[in-house]
């Protein structure tokens, strides 16, 4: 492997914007701060008795039992006429939200690696180096690294509630995707083509050759039910995280469409809930590939591209359909932030009265959890995203709609020999060790080939878009129909 060179002067200049520049100038702070999203302030108790028909500084009667005072709450009616006062988010506002340091880290760091991505992809295309690492994969694969915590920090949030029925929704999720994915993993190709089988049997017989030449009896890595229960648990994991964050997406959904009134946006409110049943359309050979592969419009049909530019275009749409939810996300957080408004006009329909310092919480409970709901909205999308250019990188794709030569099998002869593994008599020392390591990493290159992480990194992107999708679509049947019944 040679030297990063290049890279590894992209990575440092990035560590160094991170640590110096995005402090000051955030992508995350100018999503939320720049003057778009409104938010609704709590009333003061003030202004709820003044409203309630007393003076101020008018004293509340205390009842005394056994000696003790009993400091009665003030209460208003819950039909009171309350207007409350809108105001724009500053950067001052948002030291007070909850999850707004997980927020701003996730997406500044998000940028930062999509950022070195590009870089390093325009430095491939047109220097073309052999050898290197390229360092992108590392940048994404941290990224995913920190949408997980993320998530899991979630989860377990809400697993913490003793109260409402969100510990019993997630482990019933999680039960229902581990045994969605079961059922999925034993498709064949012919309809979900992802090229785990392929990818599989690639690697378990490069490994069993590679433990061959290094002297090792071995029937190989892993079993295929191994492998499949393996992927079976990750997956419902991942279904897990993604419950509230598709239930949370199909309520914005349906107020981003009561508050939007013009239809082109409303169009693309559309398109943008349905985006993950696109992606997951993309990998069903019948409903898609096929049709564009193998089109029976005539005898002499031909295919209307090939196989390597369908690859591409399949990436392409995924990143067009992350920019289009990244584009609406305001639509969507303001839905949220007007929840507080709801949350008062519904009040005012019931009989009975409030205490003030219920309505207080009930206002600002929606804006302090503004960043939870932000998280819930952008971590799929980062997941997604950085998903896929994994699997373009490692999976051997190209992002021109040309085709291209990359090596996606594996030969078994291409696997060194054992006689390059033993260094001559000559050389002993560093030099033995290093020519031993650097034979074995090549041997593991050839056992980790792009064949597999295609098939790997294909599956999880399309069951990252089945698990937001599906539990947006239960969140829609349930806001739309059962909390109307």
């Amino acid at each position: 492997m040679g030297v990063i060179g290049v890279q590894l002067v992209v990575t440092m200049v990035m560590a160094s914007v991170i640590q110096k520049i995005i402090p000051h100038y955030s992508f995350a702070r100018w999503l939320l701060c720049s003057g778009s999203l409104r938010w609704y302030q709590h009333p003061t108790e003030d202004e709820l008795r003044n409203l309630a028909g007393k003076q101020k500084g008018q004293k509340r009667k205390d009842r005394k039992y056994n000696g003790h005072i009993d400091n009665k709450p003030l209460t208003v009616p819950k039909d009171i006429d309350l207007q409350l006062e809108t105001k724009y988010i500053t950067e001052v506002d948002t030291l007070a939200l909850h999850y707004f340091p997980e927020f701003q880290w996730l997406v500044d760091f998000t940028v930062a690696a999509t950022v070195v991505y590009l870089i390093t992809e325009l430095y491939y295309s047109v220097a073309q180096p052999s050898g290197e690492m390229n360092i992108s994969v590392v940048w994404s694969m941290l990224v995913l690294a920190f949408v997980v915590k993320i998530l899991f920090s979630l989860t377990t949030h809400y697993f913490k509630l003793e109260e409402g029925g969100e510990r019993s929704l997630c482990i019933t999720f999680g039960f229902f995707f581990f045994v969605k994915a079961m059922a999925i993993l034993i498709v064949t190709e012919n309809y979900l083509e992802f090229g785990l089988e392929t990818g599989f049997a690639n690697f378990s017989d490069s490994a069993l050759h590679f433990l061959e030449h290094q002297g090792l009896e071995s029937q190989g890595p892993i079993s295929k039910l191994t492998f499949k229960l393996i992927l079976a648990i990750l997956c419902a994991l991942i279904g897990a995280f993604l419950t509230f964050p598709g239930l949370r997406l199909a309520q914005m959904h349906l107020d981003a469409l009561n508050l939007t009134t013009g239809k082109f946006t409303q169009t693309l409110l559309h398109i943008n809930f349905l985006s993950p049943l696109i992606m997951v359309l993309l990998w069903v050979k019948p409903i898609t590939k096929d049709y564009i592969m193998n089109p029976t419009l005539g005898k002499d049909s031909l295919p209307l591209m090939a196989e390597q530019t369908y690859d591409t275009l399949r990436l392409w749409t995924i990143i067009l359909m992350c920019a289009l939810r990244l584009a609406m996300m305001r639509h969507h957080l303001q839905a949220y932030l007007n929840l507080a408004k709801k949350s008062v006009e519904q009040m005012k329909k019931e009989a009975g009265r409030i205490s003030t310092v219920d309505l207080q919480k009930m206002v600002a409970r929606v804006f302090y959890y503004l960043c939870v709901i932000a998280l819930q909205y952008v971590a799929p999308l980062v997941m997604l995203l950085h998903t896929t250019l994994l699997l373009k990188t490692l999976g051997g794709h190209s992002w021109g709609f040309r085709s291209e030569e990359v090596p996606c099998t594996h030969q078994t002869d291409s696997v060194p020999t054992s006689a390059p593994i033993v260094p001559p008599a000559v050389e002993v020392g560093a030099r033995a060790s290093v020519a031993q390591l650097s034979v074995a990493l090549v041997g593991l290159k050839a056992v980790f080939s792009p064949l597999l992480f295609r098939g790997l990194l294909s599956f999880f992107t399309w069951w990252i878009a089945a698990c937001l999708f599906s539990t947006s679509l239960f969140g829609l049947f349930y806001h739309q129909y059962l909390m109307a019944a």
